[in-house]
């Protein structure tokens, strides 16, 4: 059954969202405005031990903007998480994800570098991915100075930050300098060669076909000669990745498509756990003022972090 505080918090937006425009109608500025102020609209109560730095990170085309959260307490050098917000490849940014990198920092114990890459349309693919796979580069090669141990740097993300982190660690799997210890893939996008039952049969809540179909087309991969590298559902898997825990949302219709890829790295021989949250909805992790379920798999997943580079 979906969680008794999200179907509130749905069934009183249905009207709203029902009259909504659609997404090509409205500019990019504006729908990554709204989505900012309904997050954080979510999230008014993250952890205070926390602190933030912002910082210039080294992105594919040059600087661009990243977040060193820092927990209380921390040893220097601690584990390190270098962490991608979700949205589509077009929407999200530091302050939509802000609370959620700050409780992954607090539980884990652990440094959390948020990146802010380059999104689509303006800045169509690769141009996330190229920034993504920079940035891991430059915190590995930056790691005494952010106080980080590069043996226990992991990369993570969000649905589109799923895809990122997931990606990343493809690129830098026979990287002898720079060795992801860990992937954490929150209800990652993987983008499936074929379309799954739980993406035929979900549309939403909070993600709808409408919405996929616009970061699609904002993305603008497909027929790409990189393409592969948001495409998961293309890649054959090998050996040799960093382990994984895939979480995924019942009422999500990304789930099947994490649930697989977890077990095709799995098949692949790779070290991969998955964990679904059969109550939950696509981008809980950034609503947990919403319901007390969200706060339960947080401290379950900043362990997961903590145990793998804590």
């Amino acid at each position: 059954m979906l969680d008794p505080h999200f179907k509130a918090m749905i069934e009183a937006a249905a009207e709203q969202a029902a009259n909504a425009p659609p997404l090509d109608a409205v500019p990019p500025a504006m729908i990554r405005m709204g989505y900012q102020m309904q997050r954080k609209a979510s999230d008014q109560n993250p952890p205070q031990d926390v602190a933030a730095k912002d910082l210039e990170i080294g992105g594919a085309a040059g600087p661009i903007p990243g977040r060193l959260y820092t927990p209380g307490g921390v040893k220097t050098p601690s584990g390190g998480l270098v962490y991608f917000h979700g949205g589509g490849f077009t929407i999200g940014d530091l302050e939509t994800h802000d609370g959620h990198c700050r409780r992954l920092a607090s539980l884990a114990g652990v440094r959390v570098l948020a990146i802010d890459y380059r999104l689509a349309p303006e800045h169509p693919f690769p141009a996330g991915h190229d920034d993504a796979l920079a940035a891991t580069k430059w915190a590995f090669d930056h790691a005494a100075e952010l106080g980080i141990d590069p043996a226990r740097i992991a990369v993570g993300g969000d649905s589109a930050g799923g895809n990122l982190a997931a990606s990343v660690a493809i690129d830098l799997k026979d990287d002898p300098k720079r060795k992801i210890a860990f992937q954490l893939l929150l209800y990652p996008g993987i983008w499936p060669e074929t379309e799954t039952a739980s993406r035929q049969a979900l549309d939403g809540p909070i993600l709808t076909k409408a919405a996929l179909a616009w970061f699609d087309k904002s993305l603008a991969a497909a027929g790409h000669p990189q393409e592969g590298r948001a495409f998961l559902g293309k890649v054959k898997l090998t050996g040799g990745l960093p382990p994984a825990l895939v979480v995924t949302a019942g009422f999500d219709p990304l789930k099947d498509e994490g649930r697989d890829y977890a077990a095709r790295l799995t098949a692949a021989g790779n070290s991969a756990a998955h964990v679904e949250y059969a109550g939950l909805v696509h981008d809980f992790y950034v609503m947990p003022d919403v319901s007390p379920a969200v706060h339960e798999a947080v401290r379950e997943t900043a362990a997961a972090l903590k145990a793998a580079v804590g």
